[in-house]
């Protein structure tokens, strides 16, 4: 993921408005399973890693690091605990349409929000900071959702 960020969506933007942030399926995909220390240590080195090759320093870790948390908010509250055992893994397949999107939208606007809002740390400049969140999280959104249909695969009844 970082690779696909760092040399190739890196150098897209639409109009300096909108750019994708697709490294964050990383850790959008992690299975529920995955412990919370390890998830934010995930979280906290892979926002890191993308922040050497942005310049941008502590920018997207603070960023994944909120995504973490608020990931962990988001599967405590939707999906049921006997639920763990039976879909280990939070994808298009598993988890059906409605719910894989519910989950992407949530937690991209959720990281999106906290980066721009970091990033442009003031009010003079709230509507540019404000399109920027809106169509980043957008193109990042129709990325995720063409990635996971790609990759698409029914769950398997046993």
């Amino acid at each position: 993921m970082v690779f696909v960020q760092v040399f190739l969506l890196k150098n897209i933007s639409l109009y300096n408005l909108a750019t994708p942030y697709l490294y964050i399926l990383f850790i959008l995909l992690l299975p529920f399973q995955t412990p919370n220390v390890l998830l934010f240590a995930l979280a906290f080195i892979m926002g890191l890693t993308i922040d050497g090759f942005y310049d941008t320093p502590g920018l997207h870790a603070a960023s994944c690091v909120i995504l973490a948390f608020v990931r962990i908010v988001f599967i405590n509250l939707t999906v049921p605990k006997e639920g763990f055992d039976n879909e280990p893994e939070p994808t298009l397949g598993i988890m059906g349409f409605r719910w894989f999107f519910t989950y992407i939208l949530t937690l991209t606007l959720f990281h999106h929000f906290f980066l721009f809002s970091i990033e442009a740390f003031s009010f003079s400049e709230i509507q540019y900071t404000i399109s920027r969140f809106l169509l980043s999280s957008l193109f990042t959104i129709v990325l995720i959702l063409m990635s996971g249909l790609l990759f698409y695969r029914r769950k398997e009844r046993k």
